[in-house]
């Protein structure tokens, strides 16, 4: 009777400290992913302001050549061009002035972006889209500068 009351204790110790055994070996395990996680997290975030660095500030235009698009719903907007750089555009919409950074495609269309503010700039030689990625919709389609428009009426004709 005693070796019964014996294992009898012995189990339900096993029983009723597994479960705390299990929730201590499990929360630091918790914390300590979870501080791996915020560093993976942090280090990109990092190299990815460092890429570009230019977002928030106004670009300097001056030495730029403007190209005025007129987009579908009277939308317009101008893209700033340097001669001398061709990785990076200025692009004006609804009064803010904008750096936005080239990224490679394999579509081969011309692609800006700025990150920090989720503006998207797709430019093909028949048009231009100006895109929001942080919501998930276009601002401006059917953008054309006077050259494309010009392209466009005489594709018409012939």
């Amino acid at each position: 009777m005693k070796t019964l009351t014996a294992l009898f204790v012995f189990a339900f110790g096993l029983v009723a400290g597994a479960p705390a055994a299990m929730a201590q070996d499990s929360q630091p395990a918790k914390k300590h992913t979870a501080k791996k996680s915020t560093a993976k997290k942090a280090a990109p975030a990092d190299s990815h302001d460092a890429a570009g660095e230019g977002d928030d500030k106004a670009p300097e235009v001056s030495n730029y050549s403007p190209v005025d698009y007129d987009c579908e719903l009277g939308n317009k907007l101008t893209i700033y061009r340097s001669p001398a750089e061709n990785d990076h555009i200025a692009l004006r919409w609804k009064k803010q002035l904008l750096r936005l950074d080239r990224v490679s495609t394999t579509t081969g269309a011309n692609r800006f972006e700025n990150r920090k503010i989720g503006l998207v700039w797709i430019d093909i030689p028949a048009k231009g889209m100006l895109l929001d990625s942080k919501k998930g919709h276009q601002l401006a389609n059917e953008c054309r500068s006077p050259e494309q428009l010009k392209a466009t009426a005489e594709a018409a004709k012939g």
